[in-house]
Formats: structure tokens, sequence, C-alpha cells
């Protein structure tokens, strides 16, 4: 094995161990939180950024060729999917009601639905 292949599986068991890590926090952060709104925060942005480190990580450890493209498609497909849905759940719970707007420090959307009807 060579000094960078011995290098290669090193970096990459750091990051599937820190992208698990960071998964983990989210998960914490989803259980712990009270609001909607930050546990949508809680559930997107460490969730992503724990799925990338760890599939970083895969992809050191792999050969090149399918499996990297595979791998980039679910980086693709899951930085596309996770921010817009934590968008939308966000956005029904303020259109129904599930929102404190005491703890908001700006309400920009409220103008926009007003504006609208």
């Amino acid at each position: 094995m060579s000094a960078w292949s011995q290098i290669a599986d090193t970096t990459g068991a750091v990051l599937v161990l820190v992208g698990a890590a960071t998964s983990l926090l989210g998960v914490i952060g989803m259980l712990r939180l009270r609001d909607v709104l930050s546990r949508s925060h809680a559930a997107t942005k460490p969730q992503t950024l724990g799925l990338l480190l760890v599939l970083a990580g895969v992809g050191l450890r792999m050969d090149f060729g399918m499996d990297l493209a595979t791998l980039a498609l679910v980086v693709f497909f899951q930085m596309m999917t996770g921010p817009v849905a934590a968008h939308l759940v966000a956005r029904s719970a303020y259109r129904t009601g599930q929102i404190d707007h005491e703890r908001l420090l700006f309400d920009e959307l409220d103008e926009q639905l007003t504006e609208e009807r």
C-alpha cells in the first residue's frame, strides 16, 4: 500500500467519523429544540453537511468510476431536495399558525401573505 493510499484511507475514515458525528448532533437538535423553525434548521443543515462529509470520506476510499458518479448523484439530489423540503415544512407551519410570532426577529412572509389576499 502506497503512502498516498494510506493518507486517503485515513482522511476518508476521519471524514466518515466527523460526518456521522455531525448527523448525530442534528438528530439531537431535532429532539431537543422546541419550535418548528428550529427543528427544521436542525433537520436540514447538519444532516446535509453530515451526509456530504460521509460521502466524501467514502469517495476517498473508493476507486474512480461509476461508484464516484453514483456518489455525485446522491450529493446532487441531497443538496436539491433537503433544503427545499425544510423550507416547505417551515412555510406550511407558518401558514397553519404553528409559529410563535413574538420570537421572530423579522417577519417578511407576513407582508407577502397580506399582499396576496
